[in-house]
This record gives structure tokens, sequence and C-alpha cells, in this order.
């Protein structure tokens, strides 16, 4: 599985997640990192045995990838994200928890160790500070903008497997904050509110079509970007929601040209927090939670308990401001027993409800995917 292969994996997973998140949030941001879900994911995968793994792998688009190369190219995707370009600043950790008593398989171990550098631990779970020790390893890793996963340990417990990722990167071409002013922002239902706005007038990555117009603002030397994709005043966010899938998203990218014009922004800061599970079942994983059903025997040895996916909760945060952009994702996975003609001159004037992605340019990663409701 190549870094082609691995991307066009990443953006099925992707979209179809941000899809099942929006059916039912369109009226709110929802802000989250695949990349994330997905290691996260992988780890489960590891200890995962027969109809449980399939529902996994289907999930994850994975197809006919076996579990090896799947491990080597999440090896290749991670070491090459950690070099992602020296005015970027991207760091990806993962983590195992295990409940104090419960025996693991030693390949399950070491696979997550060897091919994710997961930190493995175990603790006593039933002692008050086991979550704050969890959550400080969470804070660590996201520098500081993510305080907490866990809330409660649930007695029945018995591994927590952890994602965190954060990513501060400077704009290839900073906002002059003397440019930036007041302006107003339509929100979905139409009110108006004064809001921060940043411009700038130059060269970019642009694309337009009849039904939105699309810009990429490059971070460090161009390795990254910030892709927008603001809808047409006659059409909508949850219009463009529909058309959004991985074979539009590689149409799209594939129409960017070099264009003089000016990009007007909202400076926006948020934290969205959401649980998985129900999405997740909605994509074809239902037995990893069903506590008959699962089979995570592969985690463990001969006298393993029984074990389900109990919760798999999401967190990100964001902020876009005159400099660049900050991003922070974790993910918890709590287990319990049981050619094209020269674009014109433009304006794009982003003041109403957008879509927004940071995306790795060589291998395609979307670290982040968001739908901007109401900047906050």
């Amino acid at each position: 599985m190549n870094d082609t292969a691995s991307a066009i994996t990443n953006s099925q997973f992707a979209f179809k997640l941000f899809a099942e998140l929006t059916k039912s949030n369109t009226e709110q941001n929802v802000f989250i990192s695949p990349t994330s879900v997905a290691l996260a994911l992988a780890l489960a995968y590891n200890g995962a045995r027969g109809e449980t793994a399939r529902a996994i792998a289907r999930t994850l688009e994975l197809g006919e990838i076996g579990l090896d190369e799947l491990n080597r190219t999440n090896t290749a995707l991670i070491e090459s994200l950690r070099t992602l370009d020296p005015h970027i600043a991207l760091a990806i950790s993962n983590s195992l928890w295990a409940r104090h008593g419960i025996s693991f398989a030693p390949g399950f171990l070491s696979r997550s160790q060897a091919h994710y550098s997961a930190e493995i631990a175990a603790l006593d779970f039933g002692d008050p500070m086991a979550s704050a020790t969890i959550n400080d390893w969470v804070k660590h890793n996201t520098a500081g903008k993510i305080e907490k996963i866990i809330d409660q340990i649930d007695r029945s417990a018995i591994m927590f497997l952890i994602n965190a990722i954060y990513f501060k990167g400077s704009w290839a071409k900073p906002f002059d904050p003397r440019r930036t002013h007041e302006m107003l922002f339509t929100l979905s239902g139409g009110r108006q509110k004064m809001h921060s706005m940043m411009a700038q007038t130059g060269k970019f990555d642009y694309y337009s079509t009849q039904s939105f117009q699309a810009i990429s603002l490059p971070f460090g030397a161009g390795r990254a970007s910030m892709y927008i994709f603001l809808p047409e005043q006659r059409s909508s966010l949850r219009t463009f929601r529909r058309e959004l899938s991985h074979k539009s998203w590689d149409t799209w990218l594939r129409h960017f040209r070099q264009a003089e014009g000016t990009i007007v922004l909202p400076r926006f800061k948020l934290v969205y927090e959401a649980t998985l599970n129900h999405a997740l079942r909605a994509l074809g994983m239902g037995i990893a939670f069903d506590r008959q059903r699962a089979d995570f025997g592969g985690m463990f040895t001969a006298d393993k308990p029984s074990a389900n996916i109990d919760e798999v909760k999401h967190k990100t945060f964001v902020e876009v401001n005159e400099e660049g952009a900050e991003a922070a994702a974790v993910t918890s996975i709590g287990m319990i027993r049981m050619t094209m003609a020269p674009q014109r001159n433009f304006s794009m004037i982003v003041d109403r409800p957008f879509f927004c992605t940071i995306r790795d340019n060589q291998t395609g990663a979307l670290l982040f995917i968001g739908a901007i409701v109401d900047p906050e």
C-alpha cells in the first residue's frame, strides 16, 4: 500500500465519517481529525478477529489490505507527517492504558509499539487518580489544547486506546493584522453578526464552479495547506456536503490553478466534542460494540476476558488567525469486558458557513476537516 493508496483510504473514511456526523448537526460547527480516528481504530483492529476485524476493515475502507500492510503503511505515514515541514509543528502520539491484572497478547503489544510507537502502561482503574493520569498524557500531547478525554472510568473498563494529534502551522504568507476588520457574517438561518475578518491579496491556488469558490492557503514551505470551500449564496453548506465525497474531492483537487485575487476569512477558535459510537455503528462497525458478538481475542493471552468497545470519544481544538492555524485532536477507544483555462481574478469573501480542511499535500492525509457554521 503506497502513499497514494493510503491517501485514498484516508479520504474515503474521512468523508464517510464527516457525512454521518453532520446528518444531525446541520446548524452546528463540526470539526474532526479523520487521521486521529483512523489511527485509534487501527490500534483496535490489531486486536480484533473474525467478523469484528472485517467490520473495522470495511469501516476504514481497507479493501484487500492486510493487517501487516496496514501497519507498515501507518508507520510510514506517521514518520512522514512528523517531518512535515520545519515551519510546522506536528506531533502524533499513541498510548494504551490497561487495567492492572489483564494479560495482553505479546504480539498485540509489540505491534502497537513497533508500528504506532504506543506508550503502554498498566493502571489501577479503581484509583480515583487513574483518569487524571490519562488526561495528563492527553494534555501534554496536545500542547495543553485538550485537557480531558476521560471523565470517569467504568468499573468494567479494561483498556483505553488513545491517539493524539497536535498541529501548528504558520501561513506561508501571513495576514496583515492591520487589514483585519469587523464585518457581517451571515449564519445558516439568515441571522447576521459582526465578526473579525482577515484579508489579503495575492496569488493563490484557486478553483470555482457554479456552486462554490475554493482556495488553498499554504503553511510554511507549502507541503500542508488549509483548503476553504465557500458555497455560493444561492447554494448552502448543506447542499455542498451532499456533493462531498472521495471522488468529488479528488476531482476538485485537480482543478486548482494559480490566480490573482483577494481572500477575506474569519478568525475563529472552537472546541468540538463527539461520541462516535452511533456514527461508527452506522458505517458498519456495530459488531465491535456488541457484548455478545465482539471478538477482540487478538489482544489477550489464553486467559483472555471477553471484551467489546464501550465508547469512542473524539475531541478537537482549532484556532485560525493572522499568523496561521493551530489544531489538536484526541480519539479515545474505551474497551470493557465483555488542464484547465487560467482562472480570472477573484474575490472570495468567506462571510457565511463554509467547509475547510488541513491536508498534507504529499501523502494526501486529511489531518482535520470541518464545517464552520458559526465562527466563534
